[in-house]
């Protein structure tokens, strides 16, 4: 089992839910969180004074699924998510060692 984890725009959010659910994912958990990376930020206008705004507001979708589709799921991310412009995110996949589904007790494969 794996563990994606992608940083995307928000604005994208509903494209990958589609994409993903096209491709049988329909379990996910969804974020909203801020950070930067090469965007580094920008500076905007408040009142008459500028101020620098670092962290800017991104959407992290995490979700657990099988081995045999983590391909499929990332492709359908990427061409949901792209835009083409500076800033469009990142995807990670980790390895998930178990997985508890707490009110039935089941196990890994069945838990997901």
């Amino acid at each position: 089992m794996k563990k994606i984890e992608a940083v995307i725009k928000p604005f994208k959010l509903d494209e990958v839910r589609e994409a993903l659910s096209e491709v049988g994912i329909t379990g996910l958990t969804v974020s909203e969180v801020k950070g930067f990376g090469r965007q580094k930020g920008h500076t905007e206008l408040y009142r008459g004074a500028e101020y620098v705004v670092d962290f800017l507001p991104k959407i992290k979708i995490e979700i657990v699924i099988g081995d045999d589709v983590v391909e499929q799921a990332i492709e359908a991310i990427i061409k949901a998510a792209r835009t083409g412009k500076i800033g469009d995110g990142k995807i990670f996949v980790t390895q998930v060692e178990q997985v508890v589904r707490i009110r039935t007790g089941e196990l890994n494969e069945d838990a997901i």
